[in-house]
C-alpha cells in the first residue's frame, strides 16, 4: 500500500492539520528514524516519510506506519512523560483494534542501541527487535499497516467519488459499532451539564480568540442564545439517554479523514484514545460529527444519506432530536480551532504584515455554517403513492439526496423497514406472511401506519423534513398525514411514480429474485392492490411534485 492517512485529533473534537515534515522537525533523538536500517526485517526501502501533527510524528517506512507521540502536556491530553506515552500507545491500539484490528499491529519499543543506534523493535516487543542487542528505550510508537492516502474518504469526496452507497456502508459500520460499543453504566459522562459546558467554552474561547468586530460578536451571541435555549429544551432527553445506555465508549474523532476505502470497504481508524470525556459521548453526538464534515465538504445530500441510513438501521429516531444542537456546537469547535491557527499565525507575523480580521476568514465560515444550522426553515411531509414496484423507493432516494443544501435536514421512513421493527424482525428479514396476513393483517396494518405517524411527527417538531415511504393506497391514509403536516406546520407534497402493470410485474419479478430488498411484495400483493387502490383526487393531484 502506497501511503497511509495520518490525521489524530489535536484540538479535540475536530480533525488535526497534518504536514509532511522536513528533518528538522524531529527532535535530534530521533533523526535515526529517518533511516531505512532503523526498522525490522530489512524490507524497508527509503526515503522514510514523515508526517506531522502537533501532538504526533507518524514515520512512513515500507508497509508500516509508526504513530510516536510527542512529548506534550495540553488541557486536554497529557504524553509528558515515556511512561504516559506507553499508555496511550497501548489504549490507542486496544480502542482501534474494536473496528481495525487489521490495520493496528502492535505497540513497539524504538531503543537506542550501542553501535547500531535507534532501532524499532516488533509488535509488543520489549526486546532490541532487528538490533539484536539490548539498548534503553527512549520511544514508544503504534505500529500500523499503511494504506493508500488517495483512498481517505475525505481525498475520495475532494475528488467527487463518493457515494451514497459509500455512506450506506459507513452507516452499517457505526451502527454494528455502537451496538458493542461499551456503555456508561455508571453515568459518568454525558450528563445535561457536562454537554452544555464544553458548548458555551467554544463561545468564550472565540470571543477571546476572534478579533473584536461589533457584528462577530453579535452573531457569537445570538448561537449562544440559541445553543443556552436547546440544551434546556433537550436537557430531559439528554438525561433519559444516559439513564438508557445511548452514552458509549464511541470513536470521538469520526470525520472524513480517519475513515479509508480498503479493498473497497469503509473502514474506521484513528478513534480519539487521549480524552475519556471527548470518547464517551452520546451517539447522537458521534453521527453529528459526520453529518458536520459531510456538509463541510459540500455533500449535504449524502450528510442526509448518512444519517438516514443510521436511524433505519438503528431505529433511534429520537437522536434526531438532538442532532441540530450537536452539529452546532462541532461547526463551533472547527471555528475555535481555525481561530487559533489563525492567531498562531499573526502572531508570527512579522508587524505590519496582512490584515488581521482576514486572516479569521476560515473560523468565520464555520460560524457561518452554524449560522446556517439553525436558521429557521419550515419543514415538509411528503409521502409516497403507488402500487409495488411503482418505483417509490428509486424516486424517494433521489429526492433524500436532493436535499444537498448547507443546512441539508431531509429524512425517510420506510414502511417496509419500520413494518419489520414493530414486529421484532431484522430490516431485510422475510416475514413468511401471507397476503393480508400476519404482519401485513388489517390490525398490523393499522399499526404501521400509526407508528409512522408518530415518528414523523417527531422528527417535524424536531425540524427535520420527512419523506414517508409506503403505498398510501387509501384516501383516509393521505388524509391522516396532511392534516399531520397542516398540524405541525409542515409543507405537504405527494411522490406518486407511474408504471404500466407489465412492468410492475417484471420489477416485482426481479426483485424477489435479487432477494435484497426490504419489500416483500409478490404477484399476489400487486393483484390484490389493484382492487385496492384509490386514485389521488385532484386536490391530491395539485401536490403531486414533478
Amino acid at each position: 500500500m502506497a501511503g497511509m492517512s495520518a490525521s489524530p485529533a489535536g484540538t479535540p473534537p475536530t480533525p488535526d492539520t497534518t504536514t509532511t515534515a522536513t528533518t528538522t522537525t524531529l527532535p535530534a533523538a530521533l533523526h535515526g528514524l529517518l533511516q531505512a536500517q532503523a526498522y525490522p526485517g530489512g524490507a524497508v526501502q527509503p526515503p522514510v516519510r514523515l508526517v506531522e501533527t502537533h501532538i504526533s510524528w507518524v514515520l512512513l517506512a515500507g508497509q508500516h506506519a509508526y504513530k510516536i507521540k510527542k512529548p506534550v502536556k495540553l488541557p486536554f491530553l497529557d504524553f509528558s512523560t515515556l511512561a504516559l506515552r506507553k499508555r496511550y500507545c497501548e489504549d490507542e491500539l486496544r480502542l482501534n483494534r474494536r473496528f481495525a484490528p487489521d490495520i493496528y499491529l502492535g505497540v513497539v519499543a524504538i531503543r537506542d542501541v550501542p553501535s547500531h543506534g535507534l532501532r524499532v523493535g516488533g509488535p509488543n516487543a520489549d526486546d532490541a527487535g532487528a538490533a539484536g542487542a539490548a539498548g534503553p528505550v527512549v520511544e514508544y510508537a503504534v505500529q500500523m499497516l499503511r494504506f493508500d492516502e488517495a483512498d481517505g474518504l475525505d481525498r475520495v469526496a475532494a475528488r467527487g467519488a463518493l457515494t451514497a452507497a459509500h455512506m450506506s456502508e459507513l452507516a452499517e459500520t457505526v451502527d454494528a459499532f455502537h451496538r458493542q460499543a461499551a456503555v456508561d453504566d455508571a453515568g459518568r459522562f454525558g450528563s445535561p451539564a457536562q454537554v452544555l459546558a464544553p458548548a458555551l467554552d467554544n463561545f468564550h474561547d472565540l470571543s477571546a480568540l476572534m478579533p473584536p468586530a461589533a457584528d462577530t460578536r453579535r452573531r457569537l451571541d445570538a448561537l449562544r442564545t440559541w445553543t443556552q435555549q436547546q440544551h434546556q429544551a433537550l436537557a430531559a432527553l439528554m438525561q433519559a439517554r444516559q439513564q438508557a445506555g445511548q452514552v458509549r465508549e464511541c470513536h470521538g474523532d469520526l470525520h472524513l479523514a480517519n475513515m479509508v476505502l480498503i479493498d473497497g470497504r469503509v473502514r474506521m481508524f484513528d478513534c480519539l484514545e487521549f480524552n475519556e470525556e471527548l470518547r464517551w459521548i452520546d451517539v447522537a453526538n458521534e453521527i453529528a460529527f459526520t453529518y458536520v464534515d459531510l456538509l463541510d465538504h459540500g455533500q449535504g445530500g449524502l450528510a442526509n444519506w448518512f444519517v438516514d441510513e443510521l436511524l433505519s438501521r438503528s431505529g433511534d429516531y429520537a437522536a434526531a432530536r438532538l442532532l441540530p444542537f450537536y452539529a452546532v456546537y462541532r461547526a463551533l469547535v472547527r471555528a475555535k480551532v481555525a481561530a487559533i491557527r489563525a492567531r498562531q499565525q499573526r502572531e508570527q507575523q512579522a508587524p505590519g504584515h496582512g490584515d488581521d480580521a482576514a486572516s479569521f476568514d476560515e473560523a468565520l465560515v464555520y460560524v457561518t455554517q452554524a449560522e446556517q444550522l439553525v436558521a429557521p426553515r419550515t419543514p415538509r411531509l411528503i409521502i409516497t403513492h403507488g402500487l409495488a414496484g411503482c418505483g417509490k423507493t428509486f424516486a424517494s432516494n433521489r429526492l433524500l439526496q436532493s436535499d444537498d443544501a448547507a443546512h441539508a435536514r431531509t429524512l425517510r421512513l420506510r414502511s417496509d423497514v419500520e413494518r419489520r421493527r414493530l414486529f421484532g424482525l431484522q430490516r431485510n428479514q422475510r416475514s413468511g406472511a401471507g397476503v393480508n396476513a400476519g404482519i401485513y393483517d388489517a390490525s398490523a396494518h393499522q399499526r404501521t401506519y400509526a407508528h409512522l405517524q408518530d415518528t414523523a411527527r417527531l422528527l417535524l417538531h424536531a425540524g427535520w423534513s420527512v419523506i414517508v415511504d409506503a403505498a398510501f393506497l387509501r384516501r383516509s391514509e393521505r388524509d391522516d398525514f396532511r392534516a399531520l403536516a397542516d398540524a405541525c406546520g409542515a409543507g405537504f407534497a405527494i411522490l406518486a411514480p407511474q408504471a404500466d402493470t407489465d412492468e410492475l410485474r417484471r420489477r416485482i419479478t426481479a426483485r424477489q429474485a435479487g432477494g435484497q430488498d426490504a419489500s416483500e411484495a409478490t404477484l399476489e400483493v400487486l393483484d390484490k392492490q389493484l382492487q385496492w387502490i384509490e386514485p389521488l383526487g385532484d386536490d391530491e393531484r395539485a401536490c403531486v411534485l414533478a
